[in-house]
């Protein structure tokens, strides 16, 4: 396991415009090699990572609003700890394909909600089944519920499928994703967020469906691996540790200011 320290001094500008900090930051990794390196902002001291990546293209702790995204790997959960640690939201897995649920997804749902986190669930593409029927899944299993985060579609490669190896075209792809946003649309009140990765974004163009990201980048930038492309969440670790949870858990970061999220949540919660 790799420790990490951080030191900060203060100085200038961050996310979103307008004056801030600037922190500088020396980060030990392993047995004493030390890299250095600036960010602007503030880091979350609470939130850590058993694998740090060396960021030189924009630190994720650039970002002051940070959360999580689980399913029944992360078991037994203290939400509360974890809200008092920073986390400020959760997208929880809730379905996948269209006869599967995620074991978890009921408590977790209900534990967020105690503990005043906003939270919203997530969906797990299956490209073996239509849009359409995987819409109808998870609105089977995750309620209308006023203050709920916007549905969410996984949308990436699973080339370990035992039961679906099929890699359907890029048109297919978008038309299908397509039918299942509209239905959720309609059903939520709400426009899903596209959760992706990098191979998944290249392959299908469905950076063309019209929807708000929430991008997969672990050894860079947003705006590096996905160029010119306009993102509301970025996931930047897998190996991420938080108070609450007893084992490693993904870490997110929202894209802007906390006015900013506090507007977002406005906007786009469900009513």
């Amino acid at each position: 396991m790799k420790a990490v320290a951080l030191a900060a001094v203060t100085a200038l500008a961050a996310c979103g415009g307008g004056p801030t900090r600037r922190v500088v930051t020396d980060i030990s990794i392993g047995s004493g090699q030390s890299v250095q390196g600036s960010f602007t902002g503030g880091a979350v001291p609470l939130l850590g990572d058993t694998a740090p990546h060396v960021w030189t293209s924009g630190h994720p702790y650039n970002l002051p609003v940070h959360g999580v995204d689980v399913s029944r790997y992360q078991g037994d959960v203290n939400w509360h700890q974890a809200r008092a640690s920073g986390i400020n939201f959760a997208f929880i897995k809730a379905t996948e394909g269209g006869d599967h649920s995620d074991p978890a997804f009921r408590r977790y749902w209900a534990e967020t909600r105690a503990a005043g986190i906003p939270r919203g669930a997530y969906h797990f593409y299956y490209f073996c089944r239509s849009g359409a029927e995987q819409a109808a899944w998870f609105m089977a299993n995750v309620p209308r519920e006023r203050g709920a985060l916007p549905p969410v579609i996984d949308l990436e490669w699973n080339h370990q499928s035992r039961s679906c190896p099929f890699k359907p075209s890029a048109a297919e792809v978008r038309r299908e994703v397509g039918i299942m946003m509209s239905m959720l649309h309609q059903y939520y009140g709400q426009r899903p967020i596209i959760y992706t990765t990098v191979d998944f974004y290249r392959d299908t163009g469905v950076r063309n469906v019209g929807a708000e990201f929430w991008l997969r980048s672990v050894a860079d930038h947003p705006r590096g691996t996905y160029p010119g492309q306009q993102w509301s969440f970025w996931q930047y670790t897998g190996t991420g540790t938080a108070p609450g949870f007893r084992g490693n858990v993904d870490l997110n970061a929202f894209a802007g200011s906390r006015a900013q999220w506090n507007r977002w949540l406005a906007t786009r919660s469900q009513r």
